[in-house]
């Protein structure tokens, strides 16, 4: 928990937009784009977020600064420390080296090699602990204590989702450049992070859009705890979009989703991998599974989508090579 000297922010509009001084210091916005070919196949106007563009490869590099800045004025511990598949942990990484904070990542056995070594590449310390995620997790929560490291947790920290928030700030502007408005917005969902910062910008500005969480069907925590009302964990996560791969819902982004959210749709891998192939087939963008996730639901939701304005946050490009061979072949 951070000291009484540095009090837990709220998710805000307010603090969305503060966050976006933060973000831009080491970032540009991510492209907004549509084409014409992907809305030709789907039969809507599909706006596609481009965070697969970012430095890091993922969306999630905006919370990573967001948090770092206001770590690094008032620190409480002698470094940091989270758990991560790959994208959180880059965040951490890259923002921690950009302020001079020592980190240490850990991952499960078995992570995506390529990131795990571009963690390593921005000075972070990694350990791999466990059989997923949710294992790193704990001993994450071990490591913390015995060396006085600030756990990070991938959402339930309201500087992640203020910084990661001011890409759905992005949209929100772009669309009205060209004097459209998003009729429906999809986003995946890991731990949420990503979703509750789209949630906040947009029912302040942009009211009447429908927002649809997207979740594996092999790691369906977050559909099921928005079904029954409460927080529901699962057995297993199985599924090889590992940016979506969790079993534990997060406390402070569920409660915002379960208020919040109009939908949570499951697709398959099978939908998935579909859906990559059509991203890079109709614009030429490789995507991750978890960033392709969105598109997989629009595509499932066709009939109910046709001849709306659509966007698909593509949340992540870091697809591991050995993967690329199994999903084109």
């Amino acid at each position: 928990m951070e000291s009484s000297s540095n009090p837990r922010p709220e998710v805000s509009l307010e603090n969305i937009r503060a966050a976006r001084e933060v973000v831009y210091r080491a970032l540009k916005p991510t492209l907004t784009a549509e084409y014409p070919l992907l809305n030709g196949e789907i039969g809507a106007r599909v706006f596609l977020k481009h965070e697969n563009h970012q430095a890091t490869g993922a969306f999630k590099i905006r919370g990573g600064l967001n948090f770092m800045r206001y770590f690094a004025q008032a620190p409480t511990h002698d470094g940091v420390i989270t758990a991560t598949r790959g994208n959180h942990g880059q965040s951490v990484a890259m923002a921690a080296q950009i302020y001079s904070i020592p980190a240490t990542i850990v991952v499960p056995f078995g992570n995506n090699p390529e990131k795990n070594a571009a963690m390593q590449a921005y000075g972070a310390r990694l350990v791999e602990y466990g059989r997923d995620f949710d294992e790193a997790r704990e001993e994450v929560e071990r490591l913390s204590k015995a060396e006085n490291l600030r756990y990070i947790h991938s959402a339930n920290e309201p500087h992640l989702i203020n910084g990661v928030g001011t890409y759905a700030l992005e949209i929100i502007e772009a669309l009205q450049e060209r004097g459209a408005h998003a009729d429906a917005v999809f986003v995946p969902i890991g731990l949420g992070s990503g979703i509750c910062g789209v949630i906040t910008a947009f029912r302040d500005l942009s009211p009447e859009t429908k927002i649809f969480g997207v979740q594996a069907e092999g790691a369906p925590s977050v559909y099921l705890s928005w079904k029954e009302g409460r927080i529901i964990e699962t057995k297993d996560a199985h599924t090889f979009a590992d940016g979506v791969a969790t079993r534990v819902p997060a406390a402070l982004t569920f409660d915002i989703i379960h208020k919040e959210v109009d939908e949570i749709v499951l697709v398959s891998d099978s939908e998935i991998i579909r859906a990559i192939r059509l991203l890079w087939r109709t614009t030429h963008n490789l995507v991750e599974g978890a960033g392709a996730a969105a598109t997989a639901a629009t595509i499932k939701l066709r009939e109910r989508i046709e001849g709306l304005n659509v966007v698909n946050v593509l949340s992540g490009a870091n697809l591991d090579t050995a993967s690329i061979p199994k999903i084109f072949s």
